[in-house]
C-alpha cells in the first residue's frame, strides 16, 4: 500500500499546487489514523488501490498510477458507497483534483462548499478542499 498511496497522493497534491506538502503513507497513515477507517485493497497480480471510509465518508481512495483509468476507483469507490449506511455520504476533495472531482460526480456527489484550512497529517499547510455530498433519500 505504501508505493500506491506514496505515488498517487504525490500526483493529487501536484494538481493542487502542494507536492511540498507530502508525507509518505507510513507516517499519513498515523497522523490521519487511515486505520480508524474500514480499509479494503483491489488487487490484480498484486494490490493496485485502496479504499478507507466509514458510515458516511470516504475519507481515502488511491490507485497506482500504473492502474489508473481502468476503472479500478470507480469500482473501489462504489464498493465503498454500498457498504456505507444509507443517508448522506460525504467525501473533500483537493481543490485542483479535477480527476477526483469528476469521478465522484458521475457517482452522484455534489459540491456543496469549498472548504479552507490546514492539511490533515501535516497542519503547517493550508489547503483548500471541496466538501462533496451523495444524497439518499
Amino acid at each position: 500500500m505504501q508505493e500506491i498511496h506514496d505515488l498517487a497522493r504525490m500526483q493529487e497534491l501536484s494538481l493542487a499546487g502542494l507536492k511540498a506538502a507530502f508525507v509518505p503513507l507510513d507516517l499519513a497513515a498515523e497522523r490521519e489514523g487511515l486505520f480508524d477507517y474500514r480499509v479494503y485493497v483491489a488487487k490484480e497480480d498484486q494490490p493496485v488501490g485502496f479504499v478507507a471510509f466509514t458510515e458516511d465518508e470516504l475519507a481515502w481512495l488511491y490507485v497506482h498510477p500504473d492502474h489508473q483509468h481502468r476503472g479500478v476507483g470507480r469500482a473501489l469507490a462504489q464498493f465503498a458507497l454500498e457498504h456505507m449506511a444509507e443517508g448522506d455520504q460525504t467525501v473533500e476533495v483537493l481543490a485542483g483534483n479535477e480527476p477526483a472531482r469528476s469521478l465522484y460526480r458521475s457517482l452522484g456527489f455534489t459540491e456543496e462548499q469549498l472548504l479552507h484550512g490546514h492539511m490533515p497529517g501535516n497542519e503547517e499547510f493550508e489547503v483548500s478542499a471541496w466538501q462533496m455530498t451523495r444524497r439518499q433519500d
